[in-house]
């Protein structure tokens, strides 16, 4: 599962600059996790290339697209909502065509076409360099759906176009794909098999993305401390590699050493880490080099042994205390985000507790926490019953929320007194007075305007907070300008 800082169930209308030559119209809309934002990237440029200007305007659209999102059945169920108002608009532009992208387009596949009969075109996500020949076929009066998956595409050859953009932050995709088989989890058959982009090109669209003056990345991957290149294939091949291939590897600590040297003045950030691949040697480089921000999301899911056991979680409980401890030893000041998952099958009172005093253990910055959702064709799906009342569930997880919210307040009081580093990424929503930005540990800061840009990095001494926001005040320039 992938989730760090985009993740955004409410869908996200994206804009690309019009080109004046283009005549057609793409409205596309994102829903999940990050890697769903950066797949609309992809698909928009190649669009682009294909006479496509993007528009927020749904009526004036001659194509929809929604980038859809499996993990969980509430997320499905928005997106056949949206479909809906996709056929509203359709009755009075019938010319219009919609497609399906995503998670959702791989697992349902050419049902997609039969359930929802609005829908002409259904893609999964290896197949985006396609669609310009699938539209051929739509054109043609022809339905068309390609959701084959990929043993090695990684788009590392498409320079993604920046969708409503601040021009301040973006999304860099290294990993596809997940080869962690959990039990509840939809990925590895939606998305396919673990494979790294090559780091060249990672570091190309890096410096692209430096040279028009963007400030901050975000290395992004279902699991990122699993990046592994030798020259190409899955992850799961390199036993084969030859001597040559594994004396040139270059795996997820390399290659953030290699961002972090090339763009000292690029803030980076990379989501998402799975506890059994995250080694020491990744904190030690982040512990070296000041632009490598002081935040790791690390999904634990559930604080029971039996539960992480049904969940196929490759951890023991134990073993994620023991990397929480060396994190706190080695990155002292780094934040610390989860995921959580109430109500598993099976789970017992004495497992929720198990949670629960995980938790104290560690006493999470933020978190991502759900009651368990069945998902068809997973293991759990197939295999297990979900047998834990929807009201037990309920109070679970309210009760997870709960000491989550307790742990925030915490951790935000932390900063009190202390002076941050802020990269401003745009006017506050409460009031225009004020900038909103992000320090090191992803935590939102606020504060006033003064002299200051978007863009700028600040140092802001922070007088006062809420469980999720730092308040204070700009006391000058940080030394990354």
């Amino acid at each position: 599962m992938n989730k760090p800082v985009a993740e955004n169930n409410q869908g996200e209308s994206l804009l690309l600059a019009p080109h004046p030559q283009h005549t057609k119209k793409l409205y596309i809309e994102s829903y999940g996790c990050a890697m769903n934002f950066s797949d609309s990237e992809i698909v928009a440029s190649i669009l682009a290339e294909n006479g496509y200007n993007t528009t927020q305007i749904l009526e004036e659209a001659d194509l929809v697209l929604i980038n859809t999102c499996s993990i969980r059945d509430k997320a499905e169920q928005t997106i056949r909502k949206r479909l809906e108002k996709y056929n509203a608009v359709k009755r009075t532009n019938p010319k219009m065509k919609v497609g399906v992208l995503g998670c959702m387009a791989e697992r349902l596949k050419d049902k997609f076409l039969e359930e929802e009969k609005i829908v002409d075109l259904v893609v999964g996500p290896d197949a985006y360099k396609d669609l310009p020949n699938l539209l051929r076929e739509v054109e043609e009066g022809r339905d068309a759906i390609n959701v084959i998956l990929s043993k090695d595409e990684t788009y590392g050859d498409i320079s993604p176009v920046r969708l409503m953009s601040n021009g301040i932050t973006a999304l860099v995709s290294i990993t596809r794909g997940c080869d962690n088989m959990c039990t509840f989890c939809v990925v590895p058959f939606t998305r396919g098999r673990e494979r790294s982009r090559e780091p060249q090109s990672v570091l190309e669209e890096i410096q692209n993305l430096w040279e028009k003056g963007f400030k901050e990345i975000t290395l992004l991957g279902q699991n990122v401390d699993s990046y592994l290149w030798y020259g190409g294939g899955l992850k799961k091949d390199f036993s084969n590699a030859t001597d040559m291939q594994k004396a040139t590897a270059i795996d997820f600590n390399q290659l953030l050493e290699m961002v972090a040297v090339g763009f000292p003045k690029m803030r980076i950030r990379f989501s998402t880490s799975n506890p059994q691949d995250m080694h020491e040697s990744v904190l030690q480089v982040i512990a070296k080099y000041s632009n490598i921000c002081n935040h790791i999301h690390l999904p634990v899911q559930s604080g029971s042994n039996r539960i992480l056991k049904e969940m196929n979680r490759l951890h023991t409980r134990e073993e994620y205390m023991k990397l929480i401890d060396n994190i706190r030893r080695i990155l002292p000041n780094t934040a610390i985000s989860q995921d959580l998952i109430a109500g598993f099958p099976t789970e017992t009172e004495e497992d929720h507790q198990d949670t629960l005093s995980l938790m104290a253990y560690v006493k999470y910055n933020f978190g991502y926490m759900y009651s368990y959702s069945e998902r068809p064709g997973t293991m759990a799906g197939r295999k297990m019953t979900d047998d834990v009342a929807e009201e037990t569930k309920l109070r679970r997880l309210q009760e997870i929320v709960d000491l989550q919210q307790k742990h925030a307040w915490l951790r935000s009081r932390e900063f009190i007194g202390q002076i941050v580093e802020v990269l401003i990424e745009k006017v506050s929503k409460k009031s225009t007075e004020e900038f909103s930005g992000r320090n090191s540990q992803s935590i939102t800061v606020v504060f006033p305007r003064q002299q200051y840009k978007i863009g700028d990095f600040v140092n802001v001494e922070i007088e006062s907070c809420t469980s999720g926001t730092l308040i204070g005040k700009a006391v000058g320039y940080s030394n990354m300008n």
